[in-house]
């Protein structure tokens, strides 16, 4: 959510991308369709009640959540700092961040990507 400060934008769909963004893999290995079916599950919880959103705040976490593992950077900002940290965070599975594929210049920051990978290989 620091990105998301950093950038001005509205915390809510990047904390809850956070939460629902992998939460449909099936493993850890490939899984190209766990980002389409977080989304879907993000959809039902919004049409639950569970998530507080309006239709158009739902819509950027269902686009960030389909297409978060496609190595796109051309999105609305709050998608793109969804994707961001998530990029950020690959140091979990041993991958170091690309700015190539990093879609904000907040994010492409050196030493912003240096403390990334330090915090997610520890």
């Amino acid at each position: 959510m620091s990105l998301a400060r950093g950038l001005g934008l509205d915390e809510r769909v990047p904390a809850l991308f956070g939460l629902v963004h992998d939460s449909q893999r099936r493993n850890d290995d490939h899984d190209p369709e766990h980002g389409p079916r977080a989304a879907e599950y993000a959809d039902w919880l919004w049409r639950k009640g569970v998530i507080e959103l309006d239709a158009a705040s739902m819509a950027l976490l269902k686009a960030a959540c389909e297409g978060h593992s496609d190595g796109h950077v051309d999105a609305h900002p709050v998608v793109q700092a969804c994707w961001d940290a998530d990029r950020l965070d690959l140091g979990r599975v041993g991958i170091r961040p690309d700015p190539r594929y990093l879609c904000t210049p907040l994010a492409k920051d050196p030493a912003r990507i240096a403390r990334a990978w330090a915090w997610s290989t520890r």
